[in-house]
């Protein structure tokens, strides 16, 4: 069925499109986009008053299946993608067992093509278990359907792996994505090292731990000219490198997740496990240097490192919660409530982050722009809609979200998926 989007404000950071428009949408999709298009036979669509962006995708979620589905399924955790305005996610690696051969990968893409709400696009693992020993089947890994490749949570500190890793995503047109942190520097840690760590008796987590990793990527991708993308930066050390390899042309790319966006280490003083993350929240001016990285595009992409938990494994000691928050329910509100209308960073720049960007460093050549021919993905914003975050009402199969009872202005009014209405408020 073809389905007419109508009078909406479309941006589209992809060819630098700000203006109403109408959408036509025939087998899954985009057919045509213009002024005034009418199709009788189309489904209408009005969004007026709406905004019309390409479809969200977020590069750097946890679903958990196989293996932890007491945590997250692969149809819980789209339905909740799906309900945060996202239409792609591309799914880490860390399951049980390990995405680290084909028959994951296989396995995944079957069962999200049956139960998934949107598209999901498996990351493998870089080393086998992801122990950082030996190579995993990339090639196979790639022509199996991974987009990319990560070791994400086990640093992988074996330089000449890296490198090896590296040049072979750049034969397969794929991603090497790297979860920066160094081993012995974090060992231990639960927090960010600094003031507020020693005044609530926390074992640290110092910025070096994740700086001495991301110059080690940016030399390795120096070296060889092959791009690497560094996951969920933390600290101003680390924007600051990544600013001056950009300089030199590098090819770097890096993510910044909503929480180190707003979030800063000052509010563990409750001991919230919800505030546990890796890497930790970092101080306030750490937070002020993420956000202009993401306004002046030193930083590329927003992604929300979703990562359930059950309650019986947060409501413990902090020291013994494991890391990790969700964030696919609340990272669209957050960021247009809490930077888009305070002026911090513009709606434009905002859904580059999280659609252009994350297409380009995946070569999903299809998606993250509105244009005749692309995937009839879209996601529709209403700036004015007010939000009140309610844990218990997620999609999502957990609950441990520091956001639960924040008051949002601005929210997805809906998600399409291949040209087919996934999510309507």
């Amino acid at each position: 069925m073809k389905l007419l989007i109508k009078n909406g404000r479309v941006i589209d950071p992809a060819s630098g499109t700000d203006k109403t428009l109408d959408i036509l949408i025939d087998r899954k999709k985009i057919a045509a986009v213009g002024s005034k298009i009418n199709d009788k036979t189309a489904k209408v669509v009005d969004a007026a008053g709406k905004v019309v962006a390409p479809g969200f995708i977020d590069m750097h979620v946890h679903l958990r299946e196989p293996g932890y589905e007491h945590k997250e399924t692969i149809a819980t955790g789209t339905l909740a993608a799906a309900a945060g305005g996202f239409t792609s996610v591309a799914c880490m690696p860390n399951t049980s067992p390990i995405n680290d051969n084909p028959g994951v990968t296989h396995s995944i893409l079957t069962e999200a093509k049956r139960s998934a709400r949107v598209n999901v696009l498996p990351i493998a693992a870089i080393t086998r278990e992801s122990a950082g020993e030996e190579l995993t089947e990339m090639v196979n890994q790639a022509k199996a359907g991974a987009v990319a490749f990560s070791d994400d949570g086990r640093p992988l500190t074996n330089n000449q792996l890296m490198r090896r890793a590296m040049e072979y995503s750049q034969m397969l047109e794929t991603t090497i994505i790297d979860h920066c942190e160094t081993p012995d520097l974090s060992a231990g840690g639960v927090m960010h090292e600094g003031d507020y760590s020693y005044q609530f008796g926390l074992k640290g987590i110092p910025s070096s731990s994740e700086e001495v990793m991301v110059a080690r990527d940016i030399i390795l991708a120096e070296s060889t000219g092959v791009g690497i993308h560094l996951a969920h930066l933390s600290t101003r050390g680390s924007v600051e490198l990544v600013r001056r390899a950009k300089a030199k042309k590098i090819p770097v790319t890096a993510e910044v997740t909503p929480h180190h966006l707003l979030l800063d280490d000052s509010l563990l003083e409750h001991y919230d496990t919800n505030l546990k993350m890796k890497p930790p929240l970092r101080d306030k001016k750490d937070v002020q240097s993420l956000r202009k990285a993401a306004k002046e595009g030193v930083i590329d992409v927003i992604a929300t490192d979703h990562a359930p938990h059950t309650p019986d494994e947060k409501e413990v000691e902090f020291d013994q919660a494991p890391f990790g928050i969700i964030g696919l329910e609340t990272c669209v509100s957050l960021i247009l409530d809490r930077l888009v209308r305070e002026g911090i960073l513009p709606l434009s720049r905002f859904i580059e982050m999280i659609s252009s960007a994350p297409a380009r460093i995946l070569n999903l050549t299809d998606k993250g722009k509105i244009q005749p021919g692309a995937d009839a993905d879209l996601t529709l914003l209403d700036l004015n809609r007010e939000v009140i975050v309610d844990v218990f009402a997620f999609r999502s199969h957990s609950r441990n979200s520091p956001f639960h009872g924040w008051k949002l202005k601005g929210a997805p009014e809906m998600t399409i998926v291949g040209g087919k209405i996934v999510y309507h408020c």
